[in-house]
């Protein structure tokens, strides 16, 4: 068994984050909202954290550390299969990174969660609440934004679920995930398929100072909207 460093701290900051974000999101327009006076108002502002969440998991998927990186988890459909079998089956190959149904998940986890950022910013509840985009669209397209946005609210908790499930899977199989994702070190019991070949000649944890620059750069729309 050895212990590898896969999870940048961006990474996991980011992870820990979004599930901050989602719970809060998900509190606020699920319940009456208490303590909050105006839970609509922190819904917004939640959602305006996990815009730049997630413009910053987006550029950090493309110039980020090794298991970062969308090449380095994206893979084609058969190999997904395979995996799924053998993880059905058997004690299935050993990834570093995202195995090949988990780098599946996580895009499609971050394209609901981007649609339902996105959208919120144009939706109004015609009393209290106009989002900071909401004058750019017409009534109707509001209004159509605001029943995709609620049925995506829906996708979005079967796929947590399902995430919920695997990591419960995952851990019968012996694999540890949360605490990968909290000290961002994996122990592998073998030779990783993903190690180090897959992503060309990147460094396994990305500059610091690229990190920070990335940072920078997710923040600005959300320093915008929160003055909106």
């Amino acid at each position: 068994m050895t212990r590898l460093r896969v999870w940048d701290l961006p990474v996991r900051l980011f992870h820990w984050g979004l599930v901050g974000c989602v719970a809060l999101s998900f509190y606020t327009m699920k319940t009456d909202g208490a303590p909050f006076i105006f839970p609509v108002d922190i819904h917004a502002r939640g959602g305006y954290v996990l815009i730049g969440l997630l413009l910053f998991r987006w550029l950090w998927g493309l110039v980020g550390s090794r298991h970062a990186r969308f090449r380095g988890f994206l893979y084609p459909p058969a190999t997904m299969f395979d995996y799924a079998r053998r993880l059905l089956r058997e004690r299935p190959p050993i990834f570093a990174g995202h195995n090949p149904l988990g780098g599946m998940m996580v895009v499609v986890m971050l394209l609901s969660l981007t649609f339902q950022a996105a959208s919120g910013l144009f939706l109004t509840d015609d009393i209290f609440f106009n989002a900071p985009l909401h004058g750019w669209v017409d009534r109707s397209t509001a209004r159509t934004l605001a029943g995709l946005h609620h049925l995506n609210a829906n996708l979005l908790l079967l796929l947590i679920a399902a995430h919920l499930l695997a990591l419960v899977v995952h851990r019968l199989k012996g694999e540890r995930l949360v605490r990968a994702m909290i000290t961002g070190r994996k122990a592998l019991a073998g030779e990783p398929e993903d190690d180090p070949a897959v992503g060309g000649p990147v460094r396994r944890i990305a500059s610091p100072w690229l990190a920070l620059a990335v940072i920078v750069i997710a923040a600005l729309p959300v320093i915008w909207l929160w003055k909106a």
